[in-house]
């Protein structure tokens, strides 16, 4: 539950973006520190992002649904979101190994 409120205040701050492209796009760029990613996305989200994730050395997260995810972000549902500040994703990567 903290994690997701973290997400959710990162995406209001513009510190965690949203989505397999905006993730995609920040990989590339090399702005990228962090990504959580739904156990349940779809395969097609998962192999466009999870190949170039572990080629770019960014940290993964598998995290909650995709519906739960989502609504930490204010969509429905997403397949991942990315995290872009170094600070939150050291925050968001220490709830994740507390469990």
């Amino acid at each position: 539950a903290k994690m997701l409120r973290l997400v959710g205040l990162g995406v209001r701050s513009g510190r965690v973006i949203v989505g397999v492209e905006m993730v995609r796009a920040a990989a590339k760029k090399g702005t990228l520190v962090l990504a959580i990613v739904a156990p349940d996305a779809s395969r097609h989200s998962r192999e466009k992002v999870l190949p170039l994730l572990a080629a770019k050395g960014v940290q993964v997260i598998e995290g909650p649904s995709a519906a739960v995810l989502g609504a930490a972000a204010d969509r429905e549902t997403t397949a991942v979101v990315g995290v872009i500040d170094r600070n939150l994703a050291k925050g968001i990567s220490e709830i994740a190994e507390r469990g």
